[in-house]
């Protein structure tokens, strides 16, 4: 099968759509099928050799480090790059509308070299346009943006409202293309439900495929830091819930010699900057960015407890990477994470989302437990193992796209 993966940005350590983007398509050419990745910048990284990478350029107007910068006007080539450009101006986010206009201009001239496109998260009006023009298409949401949107409006300062919820406006787009692709993957039953709700999509529309994890790269070390509490943030957002964590670490080192590891891309003097000064937990608090997997790989098997404390998920890989490094886990009982670290004590011990009582009650607990430290890491390394690969995730996902080419061959012959 020859398949045309499409990301509208895909960084390579940090955020799921970098990361399902550079092991799924790995696990698809281990199956033998032909993949090539379409991608905006940030494009990813560590790609398997056999996998074809397409850059697909734009203005790239939030790249770091000067994000919103202003482009020269010799790099406003067409309508698409003007269209960004004025969009961004006016505090809207244009990269997933953007990105699929220039890939449904790709594909124009490409529409025999593929058998299927999958689309990681865009839905941008244009993914339309690629449908009806024959070629079979199945996008994956992995969690409706419309979560975030509610959290992060509500977290704003009042006169910023208005801009949150102006640059959240291509979820509207993303609802309206949902609603009319037959074939969608999400990683979750929780996401599955919540998007059938805010989406407004079919339930028969989507299929659950969990994401996997490299289990011989994340694994457990015989010696962890005494301590050690590790959190993973793929952005500096509410949605996140790393103030909580901090308000927790802040109340336990008073008892304790507590080592925090938070691997994020803060934003310079951000609110979670300026809430570690304030606590005065920087002692204690290492901030990384950027790591590679093996580096991640290490600082998960190096703690005791991995937290996560987001107010919502639509899944959870770090809660993933971490049960198969043997990291017990505290973790907050919101959207899909009860679901892919199982029942309460299986694996993780779950808290109320955003109570910082009942965080710091249950790392310290768990911190003094060493028995209860090493049978939760033991049972999610055997949860990791049993449940979530690469291998399955390709395997299922090729399930899905061989329903989208038998549901595009029939329109075909009932047209004809």
């Amino acid at each position: 099968m020859r398949i045309a993966l499409l990301s509208y940005r895909s960084k390579t350590h940090c955020g799921g759509q970098g990361v399902y983007v550079r092991h799924l398509s790995r696990g698809l050419v281990e199956l033998g099928h032909e993949v090539e990745v379409f991608s905006g910048p940030p494009y990813p990284g560590g790609l398997d050799p056999r996998v074809r990478l397409t850059e697909v350029p734009s203005l790239d107007l939030y790249r770091e480090p000067d994000p919103f910068r202003i482009p020269r006007p010799s790099e406003i080539h067409d309508r698409i790059d003007l269209l960004e450009l004025l969009s961004t101006w006016t505090a809207a986010f244009p990269e997933p509308k953007t990105f699929c206009l220039r890939m449904a201009r790709i594909l124009a001239e490409r529409r025999d070299d593929f058998d299927v496109v999958h689309d990681n998260q865009s839905l941008g009006t244009a993914l339309l346009d690629i449908a009806d023009s024959g070629m079979p298409v199945v996008a994956t949401v992995h969690h409706p943006i419309t979560r975030d949107r509610v959290l992060d409006v509500a977290a704003a300062k009042w006169w910023r409202k208005p801009l949150v919820r102006r640059w959240y406006g291509f979820a509207e787009m993303q609802k309206t293309v949902a609603r009319r692709i037959p074939e969608l993957l999400t990683v979750s039953s929780t996401s599955a439900a919540d998007i059938a709700e805010d989406f407004g999509v079919s339930p028969s529309q989507l299929h659950v495929v969990p994401l996997g994890v490299d289990t011989e790269l994340f694994t457990p070390a015989p010696n962890r830091v005494r301590n050690r509490i590790i959190a993973i943030a793929s952005a500096d957002v509410p949605l996140k819930g790393v103030s909580h964590l901090l308000h927790a670490v802040s109340r336990l080192r008073v008892e304790r010699d507590v080592d925090v590891q938070l691997v994020a891309k803060l934003e310079p003097n951000g609110p979670t900057e300026k809430l570690i000064a304030e606590l005065g937990i920087s002692d204690i608090v290492t901030v990384s960015s950027g790591v590679t997997d093996a580096e991640l790989a290490a600082l998960l098997s190096s703690a005791e407890v991995a937290c996560i404390p987001s107010l919502y998920e639509g899944f959870s890989l770090p809660a993933v990477e971490a049960m198969a490094s043997g990291t017990p886990i505290v973790a907050s009982r919101a959207g899909a994470l009860p679901e892919v670290v199982g029942a309460d004590d299986e694996c993780a011990r779950l808290v109320n989302p955003g109570d910082v009582d009942d965080l710091t009650k249950t790392l310290g607990e768990l911190l003094d437990s060493p028995l209860d430290l090493h049978r939760l890491g033991a049972a999610g390394r055997r949860r990791a193992l049993d449940v979530f690969s690469w291998e399955s995730v390709a395997a299922q996902t090729v399930a899905v796209y061989e329903r989208a080419i038998e549901k595009a061959d029939r329109k075909k012959a009932g047209a004809c």
